[in-house]
């Protein structure tokens, strides 16, 4: 008996490691390099005991294949998939050859008929329909509509002042407080209400996002399972919004629409333009729910990571926020007001925010998906025949902190993006591939614009008030936490404030 179970085992265990491993030699038969998988883990050993950040995991083989390969083959747990190294071949994938990559490969994972909050976003729609439904909502971010904003936004920046100084100026967690004034800043811009982020009892409007953005372990489950079993998808796909957080969404944008209808005179803001597109277009409220949670998604955690993070890098770099602090100054009117005009004037602000995206990209890396066959050449002179499905991964990660494409990639110089001061503007960074805070391409993110004025309200506001100081509590090395799946400083954002003479 026990003969036979041993056997049993044995057969079992070899039956679960062939399936695990039968389709390594996937890359070598395609004569494309590539690091030696593991079983279950696949090429990246710290993903399902996160004791090393994904981002890292890509970074560690970008450095080691970066001088003899422009790609690699890696497998994402069981999943073939192609880390693109060369900067020229990620700006064909974004720009030059974007119709042989229209998709990201997350829209595999998402049934929008299970889950209609997000069935319009366009970030996870495939074929045309992406593009048809990010032409319906891209003309909400008009020049005036970003002002209408802004004006929103400086009350806010008062509210937050406020909170700081209630909260006793020391040990201020900086990705919460970004958090609260994204959440504030977007229930009021978008959605026409307020949140009360900056009070005891505030709209759990965060706490929703983060339950199935950072928090959703049935969907991150799932996720790992497909990587294995990629058949899966084939005959199901996962609800991705959790049933709790759906009707909490439903509920607020329906009383805030109805809330919209009642008014006689409302202004020209997000929220109106999206009840125009509903009536022009016929549709149903829950594609225009849907159409309003793409930028409450797009707007609230990724932008709070960014502000968080500038405000982290200008607390260690005293001199850069001197520096900041002038022109904020000069571009103050005389009762210390800064106007929507002024605020896009402001090139060393702009620099700040763009060095922050460089040094912690909120998208750390990116998946897309072949849509047509494409050819990529090797630095070895082979060719690589893509097919219709392949699955490509591009580093942002890694990109951004290449000392061939930046001098002293892990220190804060936001001079390095001012022509003036011998550097280069972002645009030459993108244009060479090597910047992707955004993105890039047809597909560049939504809500960049809308996330810059956010970006730029809060920032400016804080550094025209405080002296913003490192907390003890806040490690100086930059680390990502292995524990998070956006990008965000290990040990988290700890900051004091000391309010201006």
């Amino acid at each position: 008996m026990f003969y036979f179970l041993l056997i049993t085992l044995l057969i079992f265990g070899s039956l679960i490691y062939f399936y695990l491993t039968w389709n390594f030699d996937y890359w070598q038969k395609r004569s494309v390099n590539g690091p030696k998988p593991y079983p279950l883990l696949g090429s990246y050993p710290h993903l399902l005991l996160r004791r090393q950040h994904f981002g890292d995991d890509l970074h560690d083989i970008y450095k080691c294949y970066k001088m003899t390969d422009n790609y690699v083959g890696t497998f994402l747990l069981r999943t073939p998939t192609l880390l693109v190294i060369d900067p020229q071949i990620v700006h064909e994938i974004f720009v030059t050859a974007f119709r042989h990559f229209d998709d990201n490969d997350v829209g595999k994972l998402i049934d929008t008929a299970k889950d209609p909050l997000i069935s319009k976003n366009p970030f996870i729609l495939t074929g045309d329909e992406w593009q048809l439904q990010r032409s319906l909502i891209t003309p909400a971010m008009t020049s005036s509509r970003l002002k209408q904003s802004y004006h929103d936004m400086s009350d806010i920046c008062q509210q937050m002042a406020t909170f700081i100084g209630q909260k006793g100026f020391q040990e201020i967690n900086g990705k919460e407080l970004a958090l609260r004034f994204t959440a504030e800043s977007l229930s009021s811009c978008v959605l026409g209400i307020k949140a009360n982020s900056f009070t005891d009892h505030p709209l759990p409007i965060s706490e929703n996002v983060n339950k199935f953005a950072s928090e959703n372990v049935a969907f991150t489950i799932f996720t790992l399972l497909t990587g294995l079993m990629p058949i899966i998808l084939r005959i199901y796909k996962m609800k991705f919004f959790p049933k709790d957080c759906e009707r909490f969404f439903i509920n607020l944008m329906g009383r805030a629409y109805k809330l919209r209808k009642a008014e006689t005179n409302a202004a020209t803001n997000i929220l109106e333009y999206l009840m125009k597109i509903q009536e022009l277009q016929k549709l149903k409220d829950v594609d225009l729910y849907s159409h309003t949670m793409t930028f409450l998604i797009d707007g609230l955690d990724t932008t709070a990571t960014v502000i968080s993070h500038c405000l982290l890098m200008l607390a260690l770099e005293p001199k850069c926020q001197d520096i900041l602090f002038q022109e904020v100054c000069r571009s103050a009117d005389n009762n210390g007001e800064i106007t929507f005009a002024k605020l896009n004037e402001m090139p060393y602000l702009e620099a700040c925010i763009h060095e922050s995206l460089r040094i912690y990209p909120p998208g750390l890396w990116s998946t897309k998906c072949c849509t047509r066959p494409y050819q990529f050449r090797n630095k070895d002179g082979s060719i690589l025949c893509l097919e219709k499905g392949d699955s490509l991964i591009i580093p942002i990660y890694a990109l951004h902190h290449d000392n061939e494409y930046y001098d002293e990639p892990h220190k804060f110089k936001p001079e390095r993006f001012l022509n003036e001061n011998g550097g280069c503007d972002v645009k030459h960074y993108r244009d060479h591939g090597v910047f992707l805070g955004f993105g890039d391409g047809p597909r560049t993110c939504l809500g960049m614009r809308f996330a810059l004025v956010q970006c730029k309200a809060a920032i400016s506001s804080l550094v025209k008030t405080f002296h913003i100081k490192l907390n003890a509590k806040t490690r100086k090395e930059f680390k990502l936490d292995p524990k998070n799946f956006l990008a965000l400083h290990a040990g988290g954002v700890w900051l004091d404030f000391e309010r201006r003479a």
